[in-house]
């Protein structure tokens, strides 16, 4: 059975090294964090080489692709909204040209034939 590599963000990466620096054992940061504790020490020292540079990869990437998602169901919201309002609008102004034309609302009462 193979596993799966773990992937693990930008952010979650920042506040296990933050951890260590406020002054908590490698140790204790590894077992909350459930990683091996040589991780935790490659993270740092990448931390320290490259400071908010550190951890370009999957973490950043899954935060922009996030808010391009999020962007994209609030343009998808927006145009059913407007497609919405176009209609009724629509509606509105056929009523008002029916009624300069007939003088009152158009008849829903139907007329049987025989």
């Amino acid at each position: 059975m193979r596993l799966s590599r773990r992937k693990f963000t930008q952010e979650f990466k920042q506040a296990a090294v933050r951890r260590l620096e406020l002054g908590a054992s490698v140790a204790e940061v590894a077992r909350g964090c459930e990683v091996n504790p040589n991780v935790l020490h490659r993270w740092r020292r990448e931390m320290q080489q490259d400071g908010a540079h550190a951890f370009p990869g999957i973490g950043r990437c899954r935060a922009e692709e996030n808010q391009v998602a999020e962007l994209e169901r609030k343009v998808g919201r927006q145009a059913l909204e407007i497609d919405f309002l176009r209609r009724a609008w629509q509606r509105v102004e056929e009523m008002r040209r029916l009624q300069a034309i007939g003088g009152g609302a158009p008849s829903t009462s139907r007329s049987r034939k025989k």
